[in-house]
């Protein structure tokens, strides 16, 4: 009898070591031997000197080595808590909008991350409309595409692999793609509120038809949402301009010029129909992420070709208020996630699927993948680093620790071999975004993110004290973290 074909496995992402000594990381290294140079000196003049040296050091050096699961010390959380503590003494966790606000203009314009954004429209290759956010602060130019993916029911093993393998390589070719500074895919999940099959049956009813098939019909348009809900996905693509800042109608002719051939990789990915989302498109996505109660009025006038006539300017909530906890607006009531440790081992191609499925109970549920491709001359330094560091670690270990060494010099021979054969190297992280009717139901949903976490692998940390900016994260804007740091990149990872 022949043996079935073993699926492909998943797996081997690592996060690069931290420079320095332990879990001190670079500066922290630094400082340390600093200042061991600092008491020895400071020993020949007295014991009580040296003592007098070395006790604040240790109190500054400490906090640097305790660190989280996510590789976080204290310094890093007291400077969230600190964060935090200043943006409610001068009340900007508070968000007031419209008409009767104190903001220019009477309009509903985005909070926090977004309140600087301008919308900008051009059309591609096809004269189809696609909007672009332009971030002024930071220069970064994002377009968000649509697609409609196929799902893995009823699909043989096969063609699920060379869907991954095809989006394995279309983010492989985003570290080629000049000027991109980072992508995000958004699945989002709501429960199915019936307006599109409403407006596909109702009309198609004959008047002459039998009163127990119209009725069947009827009670089929009426029951059938109860069951069922709606997903959405979107692809994010921001890129920044090197050097000279160049003029926003040239950028947008650029990003003309590159969108059919992004799209083309989504649909050989498995993306289904691809497009990209006007401006239009794009406001009303954030806006019913704001506002959920309206939901059913937007999908209905989508369904009948209707346009809304939303703004970008008025695509923001009447009124939000940040807690510790959560994130209230307008009809809304959103926690958020992070990612903390990706599923360790080998895993299959579905790790994720029970994390993206509709959660019940929940108005609408965002999981946020985002990704930072390298280009790969760094990608090559990186690898090569990893693979010293954890050759040198193999060879200085003793017992267990070497064995788990082993596997982590195996690990890196793997990628180094991989990316040496073409491979690109990606940063990812995840975020996921749940919002209900009222804040007592936030505590089922937290119940319910926990579970999903458990069937795929990975381990999650509610975002406190910075629920605002995790929820914006989430929206298909194109917002990445990194570019939006009061300290740089390098500096962060040194620490």
């Amino acid at each position: 009898m022949a043996s079935e074909v073993a699926r492909p496995t998943y797996g081997n992402w690592r996060r690069p070591r931290r420079p320095g000594l332990g879990p001190l990381g670079l500066l922290g290294t630094v400082a340390t031997f600093g200042g061991l140079v600092v008491v020895l000196l400071a020993s020949l003049i007295s014991l009580m000197a040296a003592i007098t040296v070395l006790v604040p050091l240790f109190l500054v050096v400490a906090p640097v080595a305790v660190r989280t699961v996510d590789g976080r010390n204290i310094y890093q959380l007291l400077a969230v808590r600190i964060g935090w503590m200043r943006r409610k003494s001068k009340g900007s966790h508070i968000y007031v909008s419209g008409p009767l606000s104190q903001r220019p203009g009477g309009r509903f314009s985005p909070p926090g991350l977004l309140a600087r954004v301008k919308m900008r429209e051009g059309r591609d290759a096809y004269d189809r409309p696609f909007g672009v956010l332009h971030h002024p602060g930071r220069n970064l130019y994002t377009v968000v595409l649509a697609c409609e993916p196929d799902g893995g029911s009823l699909i043989d093993g096969e063609q699920i692999d060379i869907w991954v393998a095809s989006w394995g390589d279309w983010l492989a070719r985003l570290s080629h793609e000049p000027g991109l500074r980072g992508a995000s895919v958004v699945v989002e999940t709501a429960p199915d509120t019936g307006t599109r099959l409403a407006a596909e049956v109702l009309p198609r009813l004959s008047p002459t038809a039998p009163a127990a098939a119209r009725a069947v019909m009827e009670e089929v348009v009426e029951r059938y949402p109860s069951a069922s809900s709606e997903m959405h996905t979107y692809v994010t693509l921001t890129y920044g301009t090197v050097g000279t800042r160049r003029d926003p109608e040239t950028v947008v002719t650029d990003l003309a010029i590159r969108l059919p051939g992004l799209l083309s990789g989504l649909v050989a990915a498995g993306g289904g129909a691809a497009y990209p989302l006007s401006a239009e498109q794009i406001a009303e996505t954030v806006r019913v992420a704001y506002d959920p109660a309206i939901a059913p009025d937007v999908l209905s006038a989508r369904a009948e070709n209707k346009s809304t006539g939303l703004e970008w300017e008025d695509a923001g909530p009447a009124s939000a208020i940040e807690s510790v906890t959560s994130y209230q607006h307008d009809s809304g009531v959103s926690r958020s996630w992070l990612l903390t440790l990706a599923p360790r081992g080998t895993v299959r191609s579905n790790v994720l699927r029970g994390l993206l499925e509709p959660a019940p109970g929940t108005r609408r549920k965002r999981v946020c993948l985002v990704y930072r491709p390298i280009d790969p001359a760094t990608s090559a330094r990186i690898v090569e680093s990893d693979r010293r560091n954890a050759h040198f670690t193999a060879s200085s270990g003793r017992g267990l620790v070497q064995a788990r060494a082993s596997n982590e010099m195996r690990a890196a021979e793997q990628t180094a071999a991989e990316e040496a054969s073409g491979a690109g190297l990606v940063e990812f992280s995840l975020m996921l975004t749940v919002t209900v009717d009222s804040e007592e139901q936030l505590a089922d949903a937290a119940t319910t993110v926990r579970n999903l976490q458990a069937s795929s692998r990975v381990l999650m940390r509610p975002a406190d004290r910075m629920q605002a900016s995790a929820f914006t994260c989430t929206l298909p804007v194109g917002i990445l973290p990194w570019e939006h740091t009061l300290i740089p990149r390098e500096i962060r990872e040194a620490l």
